[in-house]
Order: structure tokens, then sequence, then C-alpha cells
């Protein structure tokens, strides 16, 4: 009863998320959008702004309208913003694949690429911050910065209650949620979405390990940002900042490139509501400048 509980309590939030955001998105016209022909997809995005290159990963069956739609407007003032859909979310299509954070990281390369986009910044919130991970670990040379939103190089990362609902996790949680609500509005296949919803649950149950040794060896500047309350352990946090360069004494060895934020009072879902201070983090970071915090 405690994670049926848990889950009735996801399901509200997700609702605010959509009102706050659904609006927000349908007022915002993108400089151009696309399908990008990649491993067998057709793979939606949209491009907003000009300036540096910096491309938005989402999280598990949300769209760009769902993740991005608050922050987008920030980042789009001062840079050229690439939205993408990955497998089977929104207006890309699923394909008879099983999916893999590494295939969903060649995507991203292959998105890029058909965009003649040599290198970007990568932002990734949840599942596509895992999928930002993957893609620095293969792709070095295409990252200039990452920035990981609420999420973990590895499956026990995740705190034990979040793993308790992932096991638990069945489609029908979903079907009276903004979730399903956007993707029939979006898909080019809107009666796929339990067949959709099962092999996604499936893929978030599985365990996996990226290698902290992989991790470590991502050599471009990488800011990590959670809630307090998000859902990731604690310890893993602090490690993955350790393992990018961070939690040194910086009166004696300076600041390091790498940079760890954790927003006050937020969970997994509610962090992504935190426009404002998430991009008092983000600009920063990818502008090459002290916080604002410290200036």
């Amino acid at each position: 009863m405690k994670i049926i509980s848990l889950i009735q309590q996801l399901l509200l939030l997700l609702t605010s998320l959509f009102i706050s955001t659904v609006a927000v998105h349908a007022q915002s016209t993108p400089k151009s959008t696309g399908y990008a022909p990649v491993n067998g997809l057709k793979m939606y995005y949209e491009v907003y702004g000009e300036g540096k290159p910096i491309i938005l990963l989402h999280g598990s069956y949300m769209t760009i309208g769902l993740n991005w739609s608050q922050l987008m407007p920030e980042l789009s003032k001062s840079h050229k913003v690439i939205a993408v859909e990955m497998q089977g979310h929104g207006h890309t299509a699923d394909i008879d694949r099983a999916p893999s954070y590494k295939a969903l990281a060649d995507d991203v390369a292959g998105v890029l690429k058909h965009l003649k986009i040599d290198s970007a910044d990568v932002l990734g919130y949840s599942l596509g911050g895992t999928v930002a991970y993957q893609f620095a670990i293969d792709y070095p040379k295409m990252v200039n910065k990452l920035i990981i939103i609420s999420s973990v190089y590895k499956y026990k990362g995740w705190q034990q209650e979040v793993l308790d609902i992932l096991k638990t996790m069945s489609p029908e949680f979903l079907d009276a949620t903004p979730l399903k609500t956007e993707y029939e509005r979006t898909s080019p296949k809107p009666g796929n979405w339990r067949a959709f919803l099962t092999k996604f649950i499936e893929f978030d149950k599985k365990d996996f390990d990226l290698g902290e040794e992989k991790i470590r060896n991502i050599k471009k500047p990488v800011l990590i940002i959670n809630g307090d309350n998000d859902g990731v352990d604690k310890e893993h946090i602090f490690k993955s900042y350790k393992l990018v360069g961070g939690s040194v004494f910086a009166d004696m060895t300076g600041v390091p490139p790498s940079r760890l934020a954790i927003v006050p009072a937020t969970s997994h879902v509610t962090l992504m509501m935190e426009t404002q201070k998430l991009w008092a983090i983000i600009q920063p970071f990818i502008d090459n400048v002290a916080p604002l915090s410290l200036q």
C-alpha cells in the first residue's frame, strides 16, 4: 500500500508539471524541426536560438514539451538548443529494437552528425542523464560540457524506495497521466502506448552500471544537479562528483572545472519546475563564469 501511495503522489506531481509546461511549449516557436534518419529511427528534433550548441535529452516517457518547455526559453537566448525525442518517445516512433543506453547514445550522435554539429554541450535529465553519461563515454570528442540532472550512472545509484517502485511499476499506473495525453497527441503511432510503456518499463527495471573508471575518464567539465530529496542516493551523488574531479580542498588546489549543486526542498519531478534556480546554476557553467552567488 505504501508503494501505491507513493505512485499516486508521483502522478499528482506529473499532472502539476503538465499544467505548468504545456501552455509554455505551445507558445514556443522552434527555428526548425525535423526527423534525423539514425540507426533505423526517424528521430525527431527541434532547434531554438543561435550560439554555442547544447543538446537536451529528456527523461523516461517524456517529450520535449513536458521536460524542457520552461528551461528552453532561457537557454535559447544565448545558445543554439537542440531538443530531441528519443526512441519511442513523442514524435519519434518506436522500432523493433530493445532499448539500451549505448543505442540511445548512438542515436544522439547520429542527430548531431545529421545537423553537422561536431560537438555540443549535453544536458540530460533522469533517463537522459544516464544517456548523456554514455554519450560522453562513447563520443568524448563530441562533448564540450556535460550537465546531469537528477540521474545516475548505475542502477543502484537510486535510493531503495525508487528501486522498489521501479520493480512494481506496470503500464496501467501511467494510463491516467499527462504522459499518456502527450504520447497520444505527439506519437505517429498513438495506439502503441501500452506496447511502448511495457518495453521501457522493463528497460527501467534492468540493473546496469556504466563503470566507475569510465566515468572517471570523462575529461570534460561536468555539472551535476540534484534535488535534496530527488531519489538519487546521496553517496552516489558525491561519488559521481569525485569521479569527475570534484570534492577537493579548493583553497589549496583551486576550484575544479566540474561543479555540484543540490537544490533544496525539491523532488525528482519538482526539480524541473525550478526554472530560475536551474538557470542560475546552468548558465554560469556553460558560459565559463563563476556562479552568481559567488560573484
